[in-house]
């Protein structure tokens, strides 16, 4: 198997047991990334490392099984209900946090999309659904026809969400002039459809990209835009204000920045706590105030985590964006900063 560091002789059993996914990447991103003068930093995701054999960690960061109500359906938060609706990806990240599922033949994928449907319409709570997986738009616009079948009906949902790297990895997808009668079916349900695109990297924004984003925005859909905080590929605060600015150009609300998970065979790409804040600081320093919409989050076991500072008492202080206890939303807490911490769980008690 070739490696960014050369070819190595693997096994089969050895890479499962590393948890290591197969490489697959789309040859539109590659050129893009190569023509962007960015490709010694873009390569880290989609090209294999043999850091990977050195990854510790887990395959479920963030408590997907224990929150997982059906088969291919989870709800952790009161509003938000979470379908997985393919285990299927254009390109695999070689930082994806679900690459227990990804590439294969998943049973965490749905099945049954009348069982969900029962499911929300027992669940008036739920206010959106965010179809994701794998990423949605491998599925025929036909199949998200489907779906959407089963959740138009519901007048408490007022949101559908998409979450997709597909405009990064192959745009053309959405040059699909079925997708048009998609979204209006959304709107003519009195529901907003939004898509959340996924650029990590100011070079991985293609023209082409930026064309579909616009034609689509004129069809009323809403875009914002989620990156992760990777070493080696985007850990600099002028690389990711530049991504951010240029998102908001584009009409893409930059969302969240997020602390990279602990992920077996991809933990390498964390950064220090102490480096991300220092570097979520210096992308603010960067952006104008209309530009400043993203949070640097950690999606953590217990929530999506909003951290927000260093003190000088050496305590790192963060809050509850989302629990899955409503009571603890936006509660301010903190723990003492340990040296080369990367996640909630490096940090002591106290």
């Amino acid at each position: 198997m070739n490696f960014i560091q050369g070819t190595r002789a693997v096994t089969p059993v050895e890479l499962e047991a590393h948890s290591i996914t197969r490489y697959r990447v789309t040859k539109s991103y590659i050129e893009q990334i190569i023509n962007s003068n960015y490709y010694d930093h873009l390569k880290f995701i989609v090209e294999p490392s043999l850091e990977e054999f050195e990854s510790p960690g887990s395959l479920d960061t963030s408590g997907e099984h224990d929150n997982t109500v059906l088969p291919g359906f989870q709800h952790k938060y009161a509003q938000t209900g979470m379908l997985l609706a393919t285990d299927r990806c254009a390109s695999y990240c070689r930082y994806c946090f679900r690459k227990r599922i990804v590439g294969k033949d998943s049973d965490e994928i749905v099945t049954n999309l009348e069982q969900v449907a029962r499911y929300i319409r027992g669940h008036p709570e739920m206010t959106n659904v965010l179809i994701s997986g794998g990423d949605p738009f491998m599925l025929s616009t036909g199949r998200l026809h489907e779906i959407l079948d089963h959740l138009l009906p519901f007048p408490h949902l007022n949101s559908i969400r998409f979450g997709t790297k597909m405009l990064a990895y192959a745009p053309k997808r959405f040059e699909d002039p079925a997708l048009v009668a998609l979204f209006r079916r959304i709107h003519t349900a009195r529901k907003a459809a939004v898509i959340v695109t996924h650029f990590d990297h100011i070079g991985e924004i293609s023209v082409q990209a930026e064309r579909n984003v616009c034609s689509l925005r004129a069809h009323g859909v809403q875009f914002f835009n989620q990156s992760v905080l990777l070493a080696k590929v985007n850990d600099d605060s002028e690389i990711l204000a530049a991504t951010f600015a240029k998102c908001y150009q584009m009409g893409i609300r930059p969302y969240y920045l997020f602390q990279a998970r602990p992920v077996k065979g991809a933990s390498h790409f964390q950064v220090p706590i102490r480096r991300g804040l220092e570097i979520a600081q210096g992308i603010n320093q960067r952006l104008s105030g209309i530009q400043k919409t993203f949070r640097y989050i950690m999606s953590h076991y217990t929530g999506k985590i909003e951290i927000l500072d260093l003190g000088a008492d050496g305590r790192v202080y963060m809050r509850y964006h989302q629990n899955k206890a409503p009571e603890k939303i936006g509660r301010i807490f903190s723990r003492p900063y340990r040296e080369g911490a990367f996640w909630l769980d490096d940090l002591p008690d106290g």
